[in-house]
């Protein structure tokens, strides 16, 4: 597939004491072959390290990498794979990301790598996350930096930090929806078995992660939500269909998902337009009744919230 969007390359970086997972996690979005079936997009996937050769790994194994930091010189993307030490820091790594940052690349850490990025001066002023364990040390190590305990990704220019473990999937995924389009990030997240998207925080703070149509009890009204999108879908409206009263559905509901009913239902209509806006030339007045927004302002308003662009910017960047 022609990638139109601005990552072509990653490169990234592993170190002693490198996480499995950790590392597994950017290969799984990063580093496959392509897969026509999927039409996603093949990128140049580079692993490297400070001084190539045999990377020693936490879990009774290792890695032989054969790439120095050179690869890092032309990457669009960098990342940071997390490793066991927290504050192990080799200059090497923080002077090639610094020098990736300065002239533009999007460098991208999660879990234990969010340190470099603290150590690298990438962190001040900035919004960032980090695994729960680790969010109040890297607050009081970072005093400048804006650490946010309760998500799974911060994205704020062009750095982009993640949780731990499973959330280094949600920002990868993020940030292929952001370069290439709902429609590719799907593909992905189908391929390797993943909801598409994840609202709320990190495991620690909610009964369930995940809010996808797999909840505990409201599994039923999640995918008939889903399905009906232009239906009345108010904290009143659900509750009486899920024979609750509103108060014990919006606490059962943020019980399951992490989120409020209004954030949900709002995330997965700007999802349904993302999609009507790649695949068809149907008016945006169409798709916000389609979807359930009503009107073009609405539809405007909730989509610059959630993406950032307008409707007419996202179809002209992902349509086709």
């Amino acid at each position: 597939m022609r990638q139109s969007g601005r990552v072509q390359k990653v490169a990234v970086i592993v170190q002693d004491g490198a996480e499995p997972f950790g590392l597994g996690s950017l290969v799984e979005v990063w580093g496959e072959p392509e897969h026509p079936e999927d039409e996603t997009p093949v990128f140049d996937f580079q692993v490297c390290t400070p001084r190539p050769g045999r990377v020693r790994g936490r879990s009774d194994y290792d890695l032989v990498v054969e790439r120095g930091l050179e690869a890092t010189a032309d990457a669009d993307l960098v990342c940071i794979s997390p490793k066991h030490e927290l504050l192990d820091q080799d200059p090497a790594v923080l002077e090639a990301v610094r020098a990736a940052y300065v002239r533009g690349a999007i460098i991208y850490a999660h879990c234990s790598g969010v340190f470099e990025l603290g150590a690298a001066g990438l962190l001040d002023g900035r919004e960032c996350t980090t695994h729960w364990r680790f969010t109040d040390r890297l607050a009081r190590m970072y005093p400048t930096a804006d650490v946010r305990p309760d998500v799974l990704y911060c994205h704020d220019g062009n750095v982009l930090t993640g949780a731990g473990s499973a959330a280094g999937i949600d920002a990868s995924l993020h940030l292929l929806r952001e370069q290439f389009g709902t429609k590719v990030a799907a593909n992905v997240a189908r391929r390797i078995v993943v909801p598409p998207h994840r609202d709320g925080g990190q495991a620690q703070f909610i009964a369930r992660a995940v809010p996808d149509c797999d909840a505990e009890t409201l599994g039923p009204l999640l995918q008939w939500i889903v399905a009906n999108l232009n239906e009345d879908l108010g904290v009143e409206a659900l509750a009486r269909r899920s024979h609750m009263s509103p108060r014990t559905f919006a606490r059962r509901f943020r019980a399951e998902t992490g989120t409020t009913p209004h954030s949900w239902v709002t995330r997965q209509r700007v999802q349904a337009a993302e999609e009507l806006l790649e695949r068809t030339d149907h008016s945006i007045d169409w798709i916000a009744d389609e979807v359930g927004f009503g009107n073009a302002a609405t539809l405007r308003h909730h989509f610059a919230r959630v993406r950032g662009l307008s409707p007419q910017q996202y179809r002209r960047r992902f349509a086709g």
